[in-house]
């Protein structure tokens, strides 16, 4: 299963965020799961329904997100 058959996006699923897998797991969840700290195998003993490669998606669809080519800083 590829990374965009693990992230979906249904409005009719918590109002269109991106989810893992059409369930209601928000990839924001996941993402902030991972920087309090939380291992993956934590993560996973939290949520059985979550797969290991659901997790490395939605980092994989985080960095899809980060990527740009460049930021302008903003003079304050």
């Amino acid at each position: 299963m590829s990374t965009s058959e693990r992230i979906t996006i249904d409005p009719a699923i918590c109002h269109g965020k991106p989810c893992i897998r059409g369930l209601r797991y928000p990839v924001e969840n996941v993402l902030e799961l991972l920087a309090a700290g939380m291992t993956i195998d934590q993560i996973l003993a939290d949520y059985e329904d979550l797969e290991r490669e659901d997790i490395l998606a939605a980092l994989s669809y985080a960095a899809r997100l980060a990527h740009v080519k460049r930021i302008d800083r903003i003079a304050a």
